[in-house]
């Protein structure tokens, strides 16, 4: 998790667009967002996220591949204070252990 989460990021997951569309729905938890194919509308406050995703290529380490999806964060009228606690919420639902 950051300490800081500007208007407009992108990050790669090891998930496949599956995975994810199942992940969502919690991770944005009880604000309301409309699903689009590629992509979803979320509101914040006064303001709004628009998250879109696609399919990259898996990456490889050593004989392990996984799934990747490229994830772009665009926030729009949603200050700061809002956008950390959104992302400390989403990150934390999103953050997936092993070993």
């Amino acid at each position: 998790m950051q300490s800081h989460y500007p208007e407009q990021f992108e990050r790669d997951m090891a998930c496949t667009e599956a995975e994810w569309l199942g992940w969502l729905p919690r991770a944005i938890g009880p604000l309301a967002w409309e699903p689009e194919p590629g992509s979803a509308r979320v509101r914040i406050g006064s303001g709004r996220l628009r998250i879109s995703w696609h399919e990259a290529p898996p990456r490889r380490i050593a004989l392990l591949e996984l799934a990747c999806l490229h994830v772009a964060f665009s926030f729009e009228n949603v200050d700061d204070g809002m956008r950390y606690a959104f992302m400390k919420r989403f990150d934390l639902y999103m953050l997936r252990g092993g070993g």
